[in-house]
């Protein structure tokens, strides 16, 4: 991987982060796919077309890219070693032939110039701890006329495993979710920066669209609050507090998730915002 100025992002996503979502791609793929569909008919990608996908993980909307432009090609690129070795794995079971890889972070990785169609992103570009220089990094790739069309999570009060944790705040030191800045998961939940972002890119037609999406997160109740207590923000919060408050966290979280189960899974709702643009022809 080139440099990056992003080291603390670095840090986690080739540290627990990236371990935790590359061992558990398909759970984590499970929660998210729901914004699939509007993420794919808002790039329309045509059978010829070359894409690239931003902070790509482990590679589920790159293979979608790859299969939806069939004569063309699908490009991914993301900051988390672990994770785009499940990307290159799951790409060769499918047999995935029009598809690659590259480990690097979007904001400073010599991205070439003028050589995609359509970027694309699933929740991938809320990290960049200088968004303005990767989303001007981004738009040099595409082509004159290139379309963008971005996922990012919206109003953190839209997304029910957040509101569910939130209500932990007297067992866990919840905090720091909801505030917009980055990087962080919620850095570009404001739509007029997200906006103006890709405006000051040089990004033209520029859009944000209010997206809803239901994802599964467990089989069970109790298996959906273990894996997400088990998450990089769900372990961070309980080694700051003792074994009894830990279990009873656990507990608190199951008997809220009860409300959300239903035939063989837990399913909660999630939001976000859907960026598109083009660049000037």
């Amino acid at each position: 991987m080139h440099s990056t100025t992003n080291t603390a992002q670095a840090r986690a996503w080739n540290g627990y982060e990236g371990a935790h979502w590359a061992a558990h791609h398909d759970r984590w793929n499970a929660v998210n796919a729901g914004f699939d569909r509007p993420l794919l008919a808002a790039a329309s990608i045509r059978p010829d077309e070359h894409v690239l996908d931003i902070g790509c993980g482990a590679g589920a909307t790159t293979r979608l890219a790859a299969r939806a432009a069939g004569r063309g090609h699908a490009h991914g690129v993301d900051l988390s070693g672990p994770m785009l070795e499940q990307a290159r794995t799951a790409a060769a079971r499918e047999g995935i032939a029009n598809i690659s890889f590259t480990h690097g972070d979007a904001q400073t990785h010599p991205l070439p110039e003028a050589a995609y169609d359509v970027a694309i992103s699933r929740f991938g570009i809320m990290f960049f701890s200088d968004p303005a220089a990767a989303f001007a990094n981004i738009a040099s790739a595409l082509k004159p006329g290139g379309r963008a069309a971005l996922l990012c999570a919206a109003e953190p009060e839209g997304n029910e495993w957040l509101t569910a944790l939130t209500a932990l705040r007297d067992v866990l030191p919840v905090g720091g979710f909801g505030t917009p800045g980055g990087p962080g998961m919620f850095s570009l939940a404001d739509p007029d920066a997200a906006t103006g972002l890709l405006r000051t890119a040089g990004l033209r037609d520029v859009r944000a669209e209010h997206v809803r999406a239901t994802g599964t997160w467990g089989r069970t109740a109790r298996d959906a609050a273990d894996f997400l207590l088990g998450s990089g923000p769900g372990r961070h919060l309980l080694s700051a507090v003792g074994p009894a408050r830990r279990a009873r966290a656990r507990e608190r979280l199951a008997d809220t998730f009860r409300a959300y189960e239903a035939e063989g899974a837990v399913r909660l709702r999630g939001t976000g915002w859907l960026l598109t643009a083009t660049r000037a022809a």
